[in-house]
């Protein structure tokens, strides 16, 4: 009889010390993104992960992989979708096929600058949009900046004529197709992981990307000439599975909460300090000329290109393309 206790006692006992031990074992959240430790979603998701571990020590470990180390572009958010993955910040291009109205962003020369896109995704339509894929099982976290996108190519580009015929690498967008069709060039979709060797070996001829990826890929390396059109915005929705999120016990979801705002806030701060550090670094290697546009030249680019809007508005919805113009004149 006592054998018995014993032995049942050391077996509840080792139960009991193993589900401690599980129990105490760190929520893993995965970050996954495709660009460099140096832009500004790379520095991002590592002072996520250093106040995350600050603050929330023992409870939650941080992984990051950047530069598409784990999953490309075309393969993170359906990582996401399955739950391999709980966290990326994938380009506000990647979300058509989970609702039309993000291809706001995409429109060129919606919005004069990052300071308006900036007001546009802090008014009641912009944190409408984060909440617009919860019943496809994805929650949005908050906006970061990337910046405002330039031209390049192994051509001059002033005006939208010299672009005809040249093809530019696009994200999987249909507006951005319709944007270089508007100037007759050739979209080609193609994943941020291969850009570098297709504009390396002429796959494609050019491409639109922020000051900060230009130089922390190299492209300028395989670039001849880069336009300083800010032209459109690649920004990122930071996203999460929403599951996931809404499964996590409430003290550590809020204390998230807290430490993303924070972090949002720092990413966007120093965004646009990221790409001017990144354009001078450009110019000072001098592998590629940068061009400014001359005001009657921007215009001929703004007048060949905003008949894009027409085709998406009826997708997007007038409404909110009002709210977005109206963020570029206010203060």
């Amino acid at each position: 009889m006592f054998k018995f206790t014993a032995k049942a006692l050391l077996c509840a006992l080792s139960i009991g010390f193993a589900g401690l031990a599980q129990a105490a074992d760190p929520i893993v959240i995965k970050f996954s993104h495709v660009v460099a430790d140096s832009t500004p979603k790379g520095q991002g998701a590592l002072m996520f992960k250093k106040l995350v571990e600050e603050r929330l020590k023992g409870k939650v470990e941080v992984q990051v992989y950047p530069n598409s180390s784990l999953y490309g572009d075309g393969k993170e958010m359906e990582a996401l979708l399955l739950g391999d993955v709980q966290m990326i910040a994938p380009s506000l291009a990647k979300f058509g096929q989970y609702t039309k109205k993000l291809q706001i962003f995409d429109l060129p020369f919606l919005f004069n600058d990052i300071q308006a896109v900036d007001r546009f995704q802090h008014s009641d339509a912009g944190k409408g949009l984060l909440k617009s894929m919860e019943n496809n099982n994805i929650t949005g976290l908050g906006y970061w900046h990337n910046g405002m996108k330039q031209l390049s190519a192994n051509k001059a580009l002033h005006e939208p004529r010299d672009a005809r015929g040249l093809k530019f690498r696009v994200q999987a967008s249909d507006v951005l197709d319709e944007q270089f069709k508007a100037i007759r060039a050739n979209p080609r979709k193609m994943s941020f992981a291969e850009v570098y060797q297709g504009l390396q070996t002429g796959v494609v001829n050019g491409a639109e990307n922020p000051w900060s990826n230009i130089y922390s890929q190299k492209f300028n390396e395989v670039q001849k000439f880069i336009t300083e059109s800010n032209h459109g915005v690649l920004d990122y929705m930071l996203i999460t599975n929403t599951k996931f999120w809404n499964g996590l016990p409430a003290d550590v979801r809020s204390e998230l909460d807290k430490i993303l705002d924070e972090v949002t806030d720092k990413v966007n701060a120093e965004a646009e300090a990221l790409n001017q550090k990144a354009k001078q670094s450009v110019v000072d290697s001098g592998t590629s000329e940068v061009i400014a546009l001359k005001p009657e030249e921007r215009a001929k680019w703004v007048k060949a290109m905003k008949p894009v809007w027409k085709k998406f508005e009826g997708e997007i919805g007038s409404d909110l393309i009002d709210a977005a113009l109206a963020a570029n004149d206010a203060k």
